[in-house]
């Protein structure tokens, strides 16, 4: 159909048979513990499955379907260029398990705001860091398949201002414990092929120096300073791809705060899971790291 935004990385990125990916998500699933939810926002990995799958469930696993009506995907433009955010000009996204319906009404109080472009079928099916979300969230949401909706929203490179902008938009919503916001992100990109090779032997070998940074973010992003994890990039440069969605959301919750709108609630972040493309220990080696935290109103 014209209005579906097709899997375009089912088949490469993860299986696109659905009783093999129903299998397969739901091991990993089953294999993740419930320690953080129910979780009100999440950050998850968007790399193939092979690599990152493993991870991600632990994020996932911290959702109570039950309660969720409406589910925000917050993801990088990795080919697109985009000095904003973005809205899928799709109705439905397609996944090998069943097709998630794009909430109209929400899109349409978001481009009210005259904040928000819309993307193209085509930039939008480029594009992994949302769709690489969309069948875990399938997965999960299973039993709820006709009672919830999804807001994807594709994320740019946005100024410190612009995530404080977009995060003051996205308050009301992640005040409302109706709403998900599930945040795509890898961490580190280390490489020559990455342009990054950052590398301190204090702590060993490269991939030990690796994840003691990424350890450094996620202890950052923990905080729910936005200001503090912007100083964290500034300093050590680390390349998370979806450091602008984590950006928006911190600001977010930021303005909960600051506003009150949480009711006295405390929100609290924790990192769940890590985990690395490969253990580098040349030079010549390049590799991609993994991070899932869940979000809870306490």
């Amino acid at each position: 159909m014209a209005n579906t935004r097709k899997a375009s990385h089912a088949g490469s990125w993860y299986v696109s048979s659905p009783k093999e990916l129903d299998k397969q998500l739901g091991n990993w699933l089953n294999n993740a513990e419930l320690s953080h939810g129910p979780a009100r926002a999440i950050i998850s990995p968007h790399a193939g499955y092979r690599y990152c799958g493993e991870c991600a469930a632990f994020a996932y696993r911290q959702i109570s379907p039950a309660s969720v009506q409406r589910i925000f995907i917050l993801g990088p433009s990795h080919y697109y260029q985009l000095g904003g955010c973005a809205l899928s000009g799709a109705k439905k996204y397609s996944t090998p398990l069943y097709d998630l319906k794009i909430d109209s009404q929400i899109y349409s109080e978001l481009e009210a705001t005259n904040k928000f472009e819309t993307i193209s079928m085509d930039v939008d099916e480029e594009e992994h860091s949302l769709e690489m979300q969309i069948p875990y969230i399938a997965k999960v949401m299973e039993d709820f398949k006709n009672e919830f909706t999804i807001v994807p929203v594709m994320v740019g490179s946005l100024s410190t201002g612009r995530e404080a902008e977009y995060g003051r938009i996205f308050a009301p919503y992640l005040a409302d414990p109706r709403n998900l916001f599930v945040i795509s992100s890898d961490f580190c990109h280390w490489g020559d092929r990455f342009r990054f090779t950052y590398y301190d032997s204090a702590y060993g070998e490269i991939h030990q120096s690796i994840e003691a940074l990424d350890r450094k973010g996620m202890d950052t992003i923990e905080t729910l300073n936005p200001s503090a994890f912007t100083e964290y990039l500034e300093q050590y440069g680390n390349t998370i791809c979806g450091r602008h969605p984590i950006g928006v959301l911190l600001q977010a919750v930021k303005h909960l705060q600051t506003n009150a709108v949480s009711n006295g609630h405390k929100l609290n972040m924790k990192f769940l899971k890590y985990a690395q493309s490969q253990r580098i220990t040349h030079k010549n080696d390049s590799s991609v790291s993994y991070a899932a935290a869940a979000l809870v109103m306490e």
